[in-house]
């Protein structure tokens, strides 16, 4: 099963975990150096909730943005 959200479409989305070493200029040091970029994945806060579309109720996964903002109806 895809980790979408089945109101708004929001997945799954790519970035970089940036691993930084040194002492900050400010505090004395010769500054900070990135010493190790890999990739990572931000996955979007899904939730399994019970849901009314048409009279009905149904389970669909959608993003807590959606459940904060009311585009769903909780069961």
């Amino acid at each position: 099963m895809a980790k979408v959200c089945e109101i708004c479409g929001k997945g799954v989305s790519a970035g970089n975990r940036i691993v930084w070493h040194g002492l900050r200029k400010s505090k004395g040091g010769i500054g900070l150096h990135i010493t190790g970029i890999s990739k990572r994945r931000f996955l979007p806060n899904l939730h399994r909730v019970r849901v009314i579309e048409n009279g009905g109720v149904r389970r669909r996964r959608v993003c807590a943005s959606c459940i904060k903002s009311g585009k769903i109806v909780k069961a």
